[in-house]
């Protein structure tokens, strides 16, 4: 599932394609907003908040937002005006007279006015890209979770776009085990995680490959992240993984039992 860093990438480059320019084609292919037409609305700009993409646009005088989520396998896709694109995966096709983007496989589409963007993501805890972070209200928001501090780290509800990946690489960097229950875990340690969190997304987004090492070489780009018995970056032990999370929404983390002080199942 693309990741806070992959969104906010996403988001720019759909800016520097749509700001300030009218859409000239707009056809979504979603059924609850399928006859909405915003031919004509200029677009004001384009944000991510944690995993979701906002689009917002001016309409006769009226905000009107766009509004996606990438899921797992989605995309927006940047092509010529005259492309062709087809394909039953295309969700949502708005164009200008330069470009054409393409939301390919996405797994949320809504239209709803700007001012009511609150109802979507008013759930949400602090986005770790976005201006207004909060590393209080996140830390807050993990020591409250029930759960481990990975189901915790992948709870959006704590704090917003935090996946597998920077779940993962976040722990393995400050040496926590992630099934300790987030409770647990003390302020000054929780602090040193997100932060920890929000320098590898910020790096990322440079980026078009997540990357905690610096690498971008397949392979070579994480520390514990898709390492599966491959040996520790750090003392060679073999990298595991299990899953975290609530029954219905478990997730991987992988980890170094070593590193991480986890104990041994």
């Amino acid at each position: 599932m693309p990741e806070g860093d992959t969104v906010w990438s996403t988001a720019r480059r759909l800016n520097q394609v749509f700001a300030g320019r009218p859409l000239t084609r707009c056809d979504l292919r979603w059924p609850s907003v399928a006859e909405v037409d915003l031919t004509g609305a200029v677009t004001v700009e384009v944000v991510s908040y944690g995993k979701h993409l906002l689009h917002r646009l001016r309409s006769a005088e009226h905000g009107v937002t766009v509004h996606s989520h990438l899921r797992m396998d989605g995309s927006w896709i940047i092509e010529r005006p005259d492309a062709r694109p087809s394909g039953h995966k295309i969700r949502a096709l708005l164009g200008t007279p330069d470009h054409l983007a393409i939301g390919h496989d996405l797994g949320m589409l809504d239209v709803l006015p700007t001012a009511d963007e609150h109802t979507l993501l008013g759930h949400l805890g602090p986005d770790l890209l976005g201006p207004n972070w909060d590393a209080g209200r996140a830390v807050a928001n993990l020591r409250r979770h029930p759960d481990t501090i990975a189901a915790a780290l992948l709870d959006q509800r704590c704090l917003a776009g935090i996946g597998t990946i920077w779940a993962a690489e976040s722990l393995f960097a400050e040496r926590l085990d992630p099934w300790t229950p987030a409770a647990d875990l003390t302020e000054a340690q929780l602090t040193a995680l997100v932060e920890r969190a929000r320098r590898f997304l910020r790096a990322s987004c440079a980026h078009p490959i997540p990357s905690s090492t610096g690498e971008l070489r397949p392979g070579r780009n994480t520390y514990a992240h898709g390492r599966h018995r491959q040996p520790c970056r750090r003392c060679g032990t073999p990298i595991r993984v299990r899953r975290a999370g609530p029954p219905t929404r478990q997730r991987p983390i992988f980890y170094c039992p070593a590193c991480q002080g986890v104990a041994t199942e």
